[in-house]
């Protein structure tokens, strides 16, 4: 059984419809920034891995909500860091393409992160560190938008490897399957690199094009992946 954080957003509803072996407790009975909790959803379930999706998420109030972007973001992610450690068990955490600077484009694995360009990829690039003191962990960046794009407009000048949610989901789920075969702590999912324009027009055609700097919170200009280390694994896991 896997222990799922953040069953009833986005990408943990995708993935509990997914993988039928994931447990995956409500905001009632999980909620990462109460320790307690997580402790006893530890002794519940029994779990084999942690899969970490809850997360703070919205780019933009985060400017102005910072208090509650880190108590999720980064205190709910120590408190699962410091019930994780003694009990040995194994962290997958769902992390972000901001952590990067968001000037080049094309990050690998292994590239270097920040300096960051806003409050919410700060809490991010925060969290990830603080998954790396586990011993057993992995770091999957990624970034995914819900069908069809939900915004009138979208930046012809914003740069990107995110993915409809239908499309990441899958391979995330696909990752977690098989995360004891992984051989990497950090890991890319996403897509070809395009612009955020580009990807709206797929499924909202009459979208307006607009540029990043009308965004009320400073955005990359191009934040896409280097996702050949995923490809390659896909490969081998859909292979075995």
């Amino acid at each position: 059984m896997i222990l799922l954080t953040g069953g009833s957003g986005r990408l943990g509803s995708a993935l509990r419809a997914l993988l039928p072996e994931v447990a995956a407790p409500g905001r009632a009975e999980l909620d990462v920034t109460l320790p307690e909790q997580i402790e006893r959803a530890l002794d519940t379930v029994q779990p084999k891995a942690v899969v970490h999706t809850a997360a703070y998420t919205n780019v933009a109030k985060a400017e102005t909500e910072r208090g509650l972007c880190w108590a999720v973001n980064v205190e709910g992610t120590r408190n699962l860091v410091r019930a994780l450690g003694p009990r040995g068990l194994p962290l997958i955490h769902i992390s972000t393409d901001y952590v990067f600077y968001g000037d080049t484009g094309r990050y690998r694995e292994e590239d270097p992160v920040g300096p960051v360009r806003n409050y919410y990829a700060l809490s991010k690039l925060v969290a990830e560190e603080l998954v790396r003191i586990l011993p057993k962990h992995l770091v999957i960046r990624t970034s995914f938008r819900e069908r069809p794009w939900p915004y009138p407009s979208a930046y012809t000048d914003l740069y990107t490897s995110q993915d409809y949610l239908d499309r990441i989901a899958p391979d995330v789920a696909l990752a977690v399957s098989h995360f004891d075969q992984i051989p990497f702590t950090t890991l890319h999912i996403a897509t070809e690199r395009k612009s955020a324009y580009d990807l709206a027009k797929e499924t909202r055609p009459d979208v307006r094009p607009a540029s990043r700097t009308e965004s009320p919170v400073a955005l990359p200009e191009d934040i896409s992946l280097e996702v050949s280390r995923w490809q390659a694994l896909k490969e081998e896991m859909k292979g075995a």
